[in-house]
């Protein structure tokens, strides 16, 4: 009896670790810019923190996932995602019909748009009242805008004849505008607004356009990226967004780094 008993014991122990270990978390690789501050960036400690980060890691504390993050330039983000080198983007990526063609989105959880900013002694006259741009306008004017990005592909669609002045990251705008090295950037706005407008070194300047939400060029928000064919993962990535924006979690992930929430159901824009 004392023999079954041990190995009943035995049985029920091994049990319980196969199944622990068959129900360990899955482990995703995130690859991100770790550059892209509020959204993705190290803090003062070296921690990976952002509106970005919160929510790889609200989806993955849902979906029962471990995560890794990749730190990854922006213009080699999707063929690296296509090589393996991670399992999803969480890098503010908007989700447009060009991406499409490449790689699999969530559902958005944030909203895509554009905006210029220019010195306010400038008196910019670049847009008309139906938000336009008045092509003539922009002669002359050096524009800075990040490659490889959706407002690159707006200027290059909207104004081929512009003068641009590429960038590999988005805190080169600021310098360069500063420095008098371009006349406008098209960037986003809200991290134009937290980053820039809203600091000591932004009081001279402004939005100089309306907010620009073609969403033929911008999409339709920000999306979690994933390789095609992943049709269950992107399921659950799907379910997981939609929880974190009907429990509140987006609103406070956007609260932490703006004074406006950047979910698309809550937008409500920003202003001069």
């Amino acid at each position: 009896m004392k023999l079954k008993q041990t190995l009943l014991a035995a049985i029920v122990t091994a049990g319980t670790i196969f199944g622990v270990q068959a129900a360990q978390a899955e482990k995703l690789r995130v690859g991100m810019e770790c550059t892209y501050a509020p959204f993705n960036y190290r803090d003062a400690s070296g921690e990976l923190t952002g509106y970005d980060v919160d929510v790889a890691k609200g989806v993955a504390a849902i979906i029962g996932a471990e995560l890794d993050f990749v730190c990854q330039k922006w213009d080699g983000m999707i063929p690296a995602l296509l090589a393996n080198k991670f399992d999803l983007i969480v890098a503010s990526m908007s989700i447009t019909e060009k991406r499409k063609k490449k790689i699999d989105f969530s559902e958005p959880y944030r909203v895509s748009i554009g905006r210029f900013v220019g010195a306010k002694k400038r008196k910019f006259d670049l847009f008309a009242e139906d938000g336009s741009p008045k092509a003539a306008n922009f002669d002359g004017v050096k524009v800075g805008v990040e490659r490889a990005s959706t407002y690159w592909e707006w200027i290059q669609a909207k104004m081929p004849s512009a003068k641009v002045q590429l960038y590999d990251n988005n805190e080169a705008l600021f310098l360069d505008l500063q420095n008098g090295r371009v006349d406008v950037i098209m960037t986003n706005p809200m991290k134009a607004f937290l980053k820039f407008l809203s600091k000591e070194d932004g009081k001279g300047y402004e939005f100089v356009s309306p907010a620009l939400n073609e969403e033929a060029y911008f999409g339709t928000g920000v999306g979690i990226g994933l390789r095609q064919g992943n049709d269950e993962l992107r399921a659950r990535l799907d379910k997981a967004v939609v929880e974190l924006a009907k429990n509140g979690s987006l609103e406070k992930y956007s609260l932490k780094y703006f004074p406006f929430s950047i979910h698309p159901d809550n937008w409500g824009g920003v202003s001069n």
